[in-house]
Parts: structure tokens; sequence; C-alpha cells
């Protein structure tokens, strides 16, 4: 028996030195079955457990010798991350062979340990063990997670002398190391070389290509292998859907689903998640959900894709119930889930939620992962909570330029404009850098805080680092100069960017209508609209607030026809600017109606609709607006309480008045300013209440500014009270002593009480003060152009025809009773030269063109940059009845509406 035992080949020998073994553990391996077979199944399964027990087993019988086994083992091992087992192994061995190496590079090379998988393979080679095709195949696949083309060429030179540069497997990695060290084009050469090219070296590249951002080449390279009769499989068609994502093209994302269904890959778990992602980030999020409804058993990757998709989609309070049935489904979070749902939080300003995610990642040690802590900072900046924010911020141990420009948009979002620009200057001073996201968040700041200085040096430093040239700092820094007041810079900047995209007009016509130049802000649409540039909401809204300063009713009503045709009806900045262009124009009806068309009714609309009311004169129906505005549940602000003291000064409702200012810190938490104030004192001033309006001067919290002093001397001047006027105007000579108009005020309040030599020393005193009095303008708009006109200006191509008018409305007037308020003009001349000068007023001329250049019965619509004259409003009276045509005049205070012989403000302004 022992002599056949010797005689027997030696793999019947080892079977038999196994069988005989696996006797010695009863119960512990099957009689029948070879250590070598139980060891591949533990391989196949990665159950490290039952390997340790043959191992233990293999080193008593003493077939640890036996090299086959070996390998089995380091294979095992290397599978199971168990590297230290697997090298003991092979250092240990006497005589290790290619594949134990083979094995642990593999092990490495799969477990993503590029560099030890490298290590490994060139100790091999220095024992002057050549790899094989397997071996090749590995070290590539580590050269491509390392990034590493050094590397990479000296294995291709290898394996090119080796002979196995034709084998698929190694051209297959070969062409993955090259396109993941951005050679694509040596990539797509070595994928043309391959031979016999199987779906996996279609798919080689085509991840490449996707995970490159490369989404056309991808695209491209899947038509190919179509047109060749090569079928998909369900990693090409995912890495198709992955570049549909990433290229945003749902037409394309569509016909891959359909090869899905056709190839039966529907039901693949990587396929289907990649649909649910592709059709998020296509913008159809009721195919991502259906798609995601279809998914059997929802994997993590399947409910962060539709959690993310609704995030995405700003459908925050849809991801937070997917998020509560992923819990619900016994899925746990991952740092991706809590990434988006972080987002959720801060779209919803749950800061509670956000709260108990944070105490999660405390847990799972938030600086494993700065993403996420960037998404803490985002939510409790988004949820007003900038001191929790600056507690994540201080305790990340790395703080890279996303988390500082998350700090700094923190600040600037919550209004703390100085800390954002503070954050900033701590950023660049540590060295960090910036890029256009932190100037553009910067400039923000500067634009609220009006900060000139600071603008100009943030511009000197994207000047520096090359970025004003981009287009969102162009964008920003056109606003930020524009909101600077420095137009001229901001054009500039504007005119020398090449780009011209809509949000570079939408600033620049911003800009302009805020500060006047609503000319230029209307001239500058019409050449957005030569480029092929339609307006958004904001560029309407900007439009609109310019037609409203120039009174330029006409253009206002086109603005208004493309805000419909392009569905903006239903935005707020566009609504509540219509309602405000309306308003202003004088078309006061106009406004309520589109009011009334509004779907989400604001403060902001509601303080426009009740403040153009109060301009109109309408000031019981702006009282009975915000009483409905209280009982609808709306809360007013201190502009809404401004614009309802203004309603009672024009309308003369001194009681109301007095009612609201003395219970709106009571009722609605707000403390009067200074606005208010004035409202009052101008209110009880207008009323003759002098006494009281002075005790409300002297009593007020606050120092009087020129506000309080220009109503205390309006009211003086009305009421003729000399004394009183001479004591506001002392103090409007120190507090405001460049503005012409204290000056002007006084001497009209002298001349009215007959007090010409008075009159004649404050004439002089501006002289020599060289105070110039403003001139008197006034603008009339008519076919989309907006005619401009000053006192005697005979500078209009048709001046002859409209001081003819003049004198034939004066005739008229004067037979209906008509006699010029002389006292109005300062001039020292004679009678009949005062009343020429006044007959030449700028409101006259531009109603005297309106008459000959509009239809008959046509409302005639005029703004007046100063306070319409005495004289002016009652020849106006006069000429309605006259024309039979009404007249609307905006002055800088409010609005007249001459009909039929009389003024809507009842001669009460």
């Amino acid at each position: 028996m022992e002599e056949m035992k010797k005689m027997m080949p030696g793999e019947e020998e080892r079977k038999m030195r196994e069988k005989k073994a696996g006797r010695v553990k009863n119960g512990a391996f099957s009689i029948s079955i070879p250590f070598s077979e139980h060891l591949s199944r533990c391989c196949e399964t990665k159950s490290l457990g039952p390997g340790l027990q043959v191992h233990a087993q293999l080193a008593k019988s003493g077939l640890l010798i036996d090299a086959k086994l070996r390998n089995h083992l380091v294979s095992l091992y290397s599978k199971c991350r168990a590297f230290v087992y697997a090298r003991k192994l092979l250092d240990e061995s006497p005589e290790p062979d290619l594949v134990s190496w083979s094995a642990l590079i593999s092990g490495y090379a799969q477990n993503g340990m590029g560099r030890e998988a490298i290590l490994a393979f060139q100790e091999m080679h220095f024992l002057g063990i050549m790899a094989n095709e397997f071996g090749f195949s590995s070290v590539l696949k580590a050269c491509s997670i390392r990034e590493d083309l050094a590397f990479g060429s000296q294995i291709h030179g290898l394996a090119l002398v080796a002979g196995f540069v034709a084998d698929v497997f190694v051209a297959n990695s070969l062409v993955v190391v090259y396109a993941k060290c951005g050679e694509f084009k040596d990539s797509r050469g070595l994928f043309d070389e391959i031979l016999e090219r199987s779906v996996v070296s279609w798919n080689a590249l085509f991840s490449c290509y996707v995970q490159g951002n490369l989404f056309e080449e991808a695209i491209s390279l899947f038509n190919e292998m179509i047109s060749t009769s090569m079928n998909p499989n369900e990693f090409s068609l995912s890495s198709m859907l992955n570049a549909c994502a990433g290229r945003g093209d749902g037409a394309l994302g569509r016909k891959i689903h359909g090869y899905l269904i056709k190839l039966g890959h529907e039901a693949d778990q990587f396929s289907a998640n990649a649909l649910v992602d592709m059709y998020a980030k296509v913008g159809d999020l009721e195919d991502a959900l259906a798609a995601f409804e279809n998914i059997v058993a929802p994997d993590i990757v399947s409910w962060n894709a539709i959690v993310a998709g609704s995030v995405l989609h700003e459908d925050h309070d849809l991801a937070l119930e997917l998020f509560c049935q992923m819990k619900n489904s016994g899925v746990y979070p991952n740092l991706f889930t809590l990434s988006s749902v972080l987002k959720m939080c801060a779209g919803l300003r749950l800061k509670e939620q956000g709260r108990q995610l944070h105490s999660i990642l405390i847990k799972t040690d938030i600086n494993a992962d700065l993403f996420t802590g960037v998404g803490l900072l985002d939510m409790y900046c988004k949820c007003a909570s900038m001191e929790d924010a600056e507690i994540v911020f201080k305790s990340m141990s790395e703080k890279d330029l996303i988390a500082w420009n998350a700090m700094i948009s923190g600040y600037s979002l919550n209004e703390d404009e100085k800390q954002a620009l503070h954050i900033f200057a701590e950023m660049y001073k540590a060295g960090v850098g910036f890029n256009r996201t932190t100037i553009s968040a910067v400039l923000k700041s500067t634009s609220s805080l009006q900060d000139i200085k600071v603008c100009q040096q943030v511009h000197v430093l994207s000047v520096k680092s090359g970025l004003p040239s981009d287009d969102y700092v162009v964008n920003s820094l056109v606003d930020s100069y524009g909101k600077c007041g420095c137009i001229e810079d901001a054009a500039k900047i504007f005119q020398e960017s090449s780009m011209g995209d809509l949000a570079s007009f939408t600033s620049m016509i911003a800009a302009y209508s805020q500060y006047g130049q609503g000319e230029e802000a209307l001239k500058l649409f019409q050449t957005m609209q030569g480029m092929g540039l339609w307006p958004d909401p904001f560029a309407c809204s900007a439009l609109l607030n310019a037609c409203a300063n120039l009174s330029a009713y006409e253009q206002g009503k086109q603005i208004h026809v493309h805000i419909l045709k392009l569905g903006f009806m239903s935005d707020a900045f566009a609504g509540n600017s219509l309602v405000n262009m309306y308003a202003k124009c004088g078309c006061i009806d106009d406004a309520t109606r589109s009011f009334s068309m509004l779907h989400d009714k604001g403060i902001v609309s509601w303080s426009a609709m009740i403040g153009g009311l109060a301009q109109h004169g309408h000031g019981k129906e702006a009282l009975r607006l915000f009483d409905q505005m209280i009982k609808e549940g709306v809360r007013p602000n201190h502009v809404t309480l401004v614009s309802v003291l203004c309603a009672c000064s024009h309308a003369g409702l001194v009681s109301d008045a007095t009612q609201y200012f003395e219970s709106m810190q009571d009722l609605y938490g707000i403390q009067p300013t200074q606005e208010h104030y004035a409202c009052m004192i101008d209110i009880l001033g207008r009323a003759g209440r002098l006494d009281e309006a002075m005790d409300l001067v002297n009593t007020m919290p606050y120092e009087a500014n020129g506000a309080v002093w220009g109503a205390v001397l309006g009211a003086a001047k009305t009421h003729k009270n000399v004394e009183l006027g001479q004591r506001a105007a002392a103090m409007l000579f120190t507090l405001e002593p460049e503005k012409s108009g204290t000056h002007v005020l006084i001497a009209n309040l002298y001349a009215s009480a007959g007090m010409w030599e008075n009159v004649s020393e404050m004439r002089k005193l501006m002289k020599e003060n060289k105070v110039k009095k403003e001139p008197g303008m006034s603008w009339v708009e008519l076919k989309d152009k907006v005619h401009t006109f000053i006192v005697g200006d005979n500078s209009h191509p048709r001046s002859k025809e409209i001081f003819a008018k003049l004198n034939e409305l004066k005739d008229g007037m004067v037979k209906a009773g008509y006699v010029p308020v002389l006292e109005m003009d300062l001039h020292d001349v004679e009678k009949s030269e005062k009343e020429l000068l006044l007959l030449h007023h700028s409101e006259k001329l531009a109603v005297a063109f309106a008459l000959i250049a509009t239809p008959a019965g046509a409302s005639i619509r005029v703004k007046k940059n100063l306070r319409i004259c005495v004289d002016c409003h009652t020849a106006f009276k006069f000429i309605c009845k006259m024309v039979s045509r009404e007249i609307i005049v905006r002055d800088v205070n409010r609005y007249h509406h001459f009909k039929d012989g009389s003024c809507s403000c009842r001669d009460y302004w």
C-alpha cells in the first residue's frame, strides 16, 4: 500500500492528504471536498472566517508548502482586504510565484490601494518574475487610480515587450489609464488598435469620457458602437444615461431608456439608479419619480438620486417626504444623503431638523467630509442662524475656498454686509485665494453698503487675478458700481465687456433706472432687443421703474405687453413694478387693475398700491385698502405706514393720521422713525396746527433732520408765519446748506407776506453763496419719446406753435375769470413781464405742446421736478375745462388730476 502511494502522481497525493486532513476536524469540512475547493468557495463569497479555519488546518497538516493552496489563501486574504495575512504568506514562501503576486496586486487594485499595488508590482519585477496579462491589467488599474501616467507608460512598454498588449484585458486597462490621465487622444488611439473589441472595451472608454465630462464624445462613441451591431449591456447604458444627465439631454436619455427596456436591462439596479438620476438632472422630476417607483428594492444610491433630484428642483417638501420614506424603509442615510437633506432644510428653513442632522454628522465625524460641513454652513446661514454657522466654521479643521465663500454669502444673505467684508479680509490674509463666486458675493455686499472704495479695491483684485473678463464678475461689477451711484464706471465696464448677456443688460438698466437716467435704460432695452435678448422678470421690473420715473406711460404699456407675452404676470417683482409704474404715470385705475391681478400680494404690493392711492389724493380709499390688508393677515412695515400717513396728509385727515401714528407701535410693533414724524408734522402744519407741530418737533426722540424742518418751513409758508419760517430756514441752512429749495421757500414766504426787501436780500445771499436755484423742468411723453421743457424754453422744434397755443389759452382763461398769481414770481420786473414769465412756466409749455400734438380728448400727462406753482395750478383748472381734457400733473409731492374745472387735490397741497 505504501509503495502504491509513492507511485501516485503529485496531484493525487495532495488530494489524498487534503482528505486525510479534512477528517481530523470532524464537522468543520466535508471529507469529500478538498481544501482547494473550500478556499475557492471562500474567495467567491469573500468569507474570511471559514478561510482562516482552513488556513489553520493547512498549517497543522503541513500542507502550506503546497504552492496552489498558498496561492488560494493569498487570493482570499487580498479579496477580503486582509493584506497583513496575504503579505505574511508571501514573505514566508520559499519561492513566491506569479500567481501569488498577481493575487496580491489585484487585491490592492480592487480595493483602491493604487500605491501599494504599484510597489508590489515593482518588488515582483525586481525578483525577476515576469507579469502575465492579469498582473499587467491589475497594475494598470492601479496606475489609473493614482492617475500616474509616467508609471503607466512604463508598464505599457513592459507589456509591449512581453507581448501582452494585444490581450483584451491589458488593452482595455491601457485605454483607461491614458483616459484617466487626461490623454484622451492616446486613449482613443489604443482603443482603435484593439482588433476584437468586446462590449467591455467600449464600456472602458465610455466610462472615461463620462468621468472626464466629455459627454459629446461619449455619445458619439455610443452611436459608433451601435453602428457596428454591438449590443450595449447594462453598464454601457448606465454610462450613457450619466452622459445624458451631464449634457442635460432628456431626448437622448429617453432613447437610452428605450434600449434598457428593449434589451431587458430595466431591472438592473445600476441602470435604474442612473435612469432616476438622469431624469432628475434633465429637468423631468415626474419621470424621475416614475423610474424610482419601478425599482423593486431601492438602495441608498436610488434614494440619494431621487432626494437630490427633488432638492435640485427646489421641491423641498417632496424631498422631506421621500427622506422620511427612506428612513421608514430601513435604508440608513450616508453622507451624500445628509448633504442633500441639509440643502432641503436650508430651502425650507428647518433649523431644528438641521440641528438633528448636525448631531448625526458629529457622531460620524464631520471633519471627515468637508462637503457636508459646507452643507451645514449653508443650512445655518439660510436659517438666519449665523452664530451656529460661525461655530461650525471655526470647528472645521480644514477650511477650503467653498467654506469661506459660504460664510461670506451667509453674512450677505442675512444683511450683515460689514461682517461679510470682514470675513473676506481674513480669507485674503490667510492666503486662501478667491474665485468668481467670492468676488460676486463681496461685490453684492459693497452694493448694499454703497461702499465705492471697497468696490474699487475688489475691482483691482479681480483685474490682478485675471477675472475681469469673467461673466459673473463683469455683471457683479456693473451692478456694484451702478448701486454705488458710479454710473459712468458701470457703463464703461459694460461697454468694454464683449459678452452682453441678459444679466449685464439687466444690471445696467437697473443702474440707469435707479439714478434717474430712465431714457438711457429704455435705449439699452432697444439695443438688447436688437441682439435677440428678451428680458427676464428682473429686467422688466427695472424697465417699468424707468418708465415710472419718466412718467413714460406709453412705453410702460409696451413693457406690460412683454410681461404678458413672456408669462411674467405671476412674478412678484414684475407685478409690483407694474402697479408702481401705472400709479406714477398718473393711471391709478390701471394700477388698481394690475394690483387686483397679482396672484400673491405681499407687503410690497400692498404698500405700492396704498402709496399710489395716497399720492393721487384718494386718501380714504388708501385707508380702506390698508384696513383690508390688515384683515387679510398681512402685517404692515414702516414703508406701509409712511404711505398711510401720506394718504392722511394729502386728504387732510388729521384725526385719522393722529390715531395711526399714536398706535403704530402698540398695534404693529413699529417704532416711529424720522420719516413718520416728518409726515405727522407736515399733516399738522398743513392743517394750520403749527403749535402742535412744533410740540412734536420738540418732543420727538430724534434730532430733527432736514425732512422735519422742511415740513415746518412748508407749513410756515402756507400759513404765512414768517417767524416760524425763519427759524426753520435757519436750521435748514445749517443741515442742508447746498440745497436751493430752502432759499426759494423762504423767499416765497417773504413774497407772500409782501416783504420784498427780504426777498431781495435772500436773492443776494443766494448769489453770494453761489447757490443756484434748481430750474423747473417738465416732461411729456409722445410716441415713445420724452419731450423736456424749462421755463421760457424756445428750443423745441415746435416752439412757435407752443407759444401761439399759450397765448390762445391765456385769452380764453382771462375771459373765464383767470387772474395771474403774480406774487409767485420773485423776479424784480414789471407786471407785464411777470405775467409773461408765469405764462411760460415749464408745465404750461408741456401742456400746450401736448394739446397741439395729441388727438382731441386724449388725457395729458406731465411730470415736473418741483412742486407745481399756484399760478399753474390755477391755470390748469381753467384749461382742462376749456379743452375738455383731463390734465394729470405729477409734481415732486403728489399727483394733480385736473378735470371739469377742479383738481383732485381739492386745492389742498
